[in-house]
């Protein structure tokens, strides 16, 4: 005795197309998520930059110690950060140090700076953030930085020390 389906031939399938774009959404999803927040990111880390190369200008400008300049610095620096949300307004870290040209690390102790070519000062203005990833908890945390910074150095015009 033969037994027959009376199902029609594209009833099986009923409900795949769903399945798949399901399966589908979510890796698009998935990128476009990341396109977003790796999009801000990029965003942020540019903006610390353009902050860092705005408070070494700043520095640039006469200013009656070296001091006085460091801290000219850091003022604008800091003002160039405020559009950063309250929480990353917490974790922000900015620098502003004088030291020898050509030098890997700078002191905190002003360098003898002057006019002459071995004296030459440079200006380095660094500004970071930390705790980026409380803006993105849904991302997986190996994928974002815990730190961004933009940094600038400017060679300081030896004659007006």
């Amino acid at each position: 005795m033969e037994t027959r389906s009376h199902a029609k031939p594209g009833r099986a399938q009923r409900g795949v197309y769903a399945i798949e774009f399901a399966f589908v959404f979510l890796i698009i999803f998935a990128l476009l998520y990341a396109v977003i927040c790796y999009g801000f990111l990029l965003t942020m880390r540019l903006s610390l930059q353009n902050a860092a190369e705005d408070g070494a200008r700043a520095g640039l400008r006469y200013q009656s110690n070296l001091n006085a300049r460091k801290t000219e610095a850091n003022t604008v620096a800091v003002q160039r950060t405020d559009w950063l949300p309250a929480g990353l307004k917490a974790n922000r870290d900015v620098e502003a140090t004088i030291c020898l040209a050509g030098e890997d690390t700078c002191s905190q102790a002003a360098p003898p700076c002057g006019p002459e070519w071995n004296n030459r000062c440079q200006m380095v203005v660094t500004v970071a953030i930390s705790g980026i990833e409380t803006l993105f908890p849904a991302f997986p945390s190996f994928a974002m930085p815990d730190r961004i910074a933009g940094k600038a150095s400017m060679l300081l015009d030896g004659r007006s020390l």
